[in-house]
């Protein structure tokens, strides 16, 4: 299909420019290894100028700052009408650049709108606290923007990612300056000129393009830059709190890896949780932070667990992602090659029952592929693989698998299927994940906080807590005199 590419420049000041360098990169059709076009390449130069037009436009007597916290919520709701009138080429786009299937990137697209509606509604919203703290005195709190945001977008949801950073900033009163992922640039782009057609001032979202190492870490490292939030990898998230400590400890927020449990117990049907556990693994080709790659089976219903998971697997068709097709490709050669060494490490080890192979001959694509008789040591068991790839594991006990499934140096979800309420309870209580889903997986709602603990990250997105990420809490104390002054 052919996709009109409209914009390629970074997006600085609400004005399209090339790098102060003049440079340029490819971004690459994941379904045929095509160079789709060519992109500005925006490296430490073209991040001050950003980080410069992000602090100008915070700055008390701007546009921005002076402008009602009400009026910042119907800005937003300007933009999320935008994005439901452009979702059709924005979801064409998308999978152009990512591979996902359209027709998931469209209910993505419509759900991430829904997003910016939230935050729209709690722009006017921000309360402090009064106090009734000991003294003579009248104390109560502020709640005032951290100031100018780095955001830095990971490649498996370009667009949800993209407003799940910027609408809470935004609606806080915050700047901001986004590195979209050098993978995906082109929607982060569009959705740029999508804040200024809503009337957004200069300055206040900016988008540079560009490399890690270069751009994201210019980003990470600028000293006006107060705080930084990153999706992606426990890799580079260490790499992001080294940078924000060295230079003027900013705020950093971080959502990281992960290597879920899902857990069912002989109660569950074993058709419906097979059907679950599938999605929970192969959602997005694999390619979620949060997937259920370790599917935990109690043993009196493993047998048969097995073999409808792998029978649902052969039967997930896989293709090209502008037809109706539940899985695209992988969105570049480097993950394709990391997953297909996973995959050759858990033939080794496990027993294959599905997949296992390349599909096709051209592009990025896996066959969705399932291993049985998974030990937890295994190394398809224990790190993030980031594929469509599903480990089943056989466990005996309750007690035995809350230890097994806390035994990871990852927290982001995990979830539990049974119909005993008193087994399911007991499993989130015990079971340390930041999200956890009974009966259900990767429900994610706008209105209900998403993080990890451990190595999945720091902070939380969504919700209420999500807004809170962007605010400074200012405590102001009065001093009352002890006898009227009239």
């Amino acid at each position: 299909m052919k996709v009109d590419v409209k914009y390629t420049k970074l997006f600085i000041n609400n004005e399209w420019v090339d790098a102060v360098s003049k440079k340029t990169f490819p971004t690459i059709n994941p379904q045929d290894e095509s160079v789709i076009t060519q992109v500005a390449e925006g490296d430490k130069a073209d991040i001050d100028v950003a980080v410069a037009a992000a602090k100008k436009a915070f700055h008390r007597y701007s546009e921005w700052r002076l402008l009602d916290a009400s009026e910042r919520g119907r800005l937003l709701l300007k933009l999320a009408d935008l994005v439901d009138r452009d979702v059709q080429y924005l979801a064409e786009l998308e999978t152009l650049d990512n591979g996902k299937p359209v027709k998931n990137a469209v209910g993505e697209i419509s759900w991430a709108a829904n997003i910016i509606r939230y935050y729209a509604g709690k722009a006017d919203k921000i309360l402090g606290n009064t106090i009734p703290a000991d003294g003579e005195v009248m104390s109560f709190t502020l709640k005032e923007p951290v100031g100018v945001c780095g955001q830095i977008l990971p490649w498996n949801y370009p667009i949800p990612m993209f407003i799940w950073k910027i609408a809470p900033a935004l609606a806080a009163g915050c700047t901001t300056v986004v590195k979209p992922a050098e993978q995906t640039p082109l929607t982060a782009l569009a959705m740029a000129a999508l804040v200024k057609e809503a009337g957004f001032p200069p300055g206040v979202v900016n988008v540079v393009p560009g490399y890690g190492p270069t751009a994201g870490g210019a980003l990470t490292h600028h000293p006006d830059v107060d705080k930084v939030a990153f999706t992606g990898s426990t890799e580079i998230g260490r790499v992001i709190m080294k940078a924000a400590a060295e230079v003027n400890l900013k705020r950093v927020t971080l959502e990281l890896g992960g290597k879920s449990p899902l857990v069912i117990f002989n109660d569950a049907d074993v058709e419906k949780a097979a059907l679950l556990a599938h999605r929970a693994a192969f959602a997005n080709a694999g390619q979620c932070c949060v997937a259920g790659t370790r599917t935990y089976v109690q043993s009196g219903i493993y047998d048969k667990f097995v073999a409808k998971a792998a029978e649902i697997a052969k039967k997930r068709s896989v293709g090209n992602p502008y037809q109706d097709v539940d899985q695209g490709p992988q969105i570049d050669k480097e993950m394709y090659d990391k997953v297909m060494g996973y995959i050759e490490s858990g033939k080794k080890t496990a027993r294959c029952v599905a997949g296992g192979a390349r599909y096709g001959t051209a592009g990025f694509f896996i066959q969705p592929t399932v291993f049985a008789d998974v030990k937890d040591d295994m190394k398809i068991a224990r790190e993030e693989i980031f594929g469509p790839v599903q480990s089943i594991l056989k466990f005996e006990t309750f007690e035995e698998i809350v230890d097994r499934a806390n035994d990871s140096n990852y927290g982001l979800g995990a979830g539990v299927v049974t119909n005993d309420i008193a087994t399911a309870l007991a499993f989130v209580k015990h079971v340390r994940a930041g999200s956890m889903w009974v009966n259900t997986y990767e429900h994610v709602a706008v209105q209900t906080p998403f993080g990890g603990f451990k190595e999945s990250g720091i902070g939380r997105e969504l919700g209420e807590d999500g807004i809170q990420q962007y605010l400074e809490n200012k405590t102001v104390t009065i001093n009352l005199p002890k006898k009227p002054l009239i």
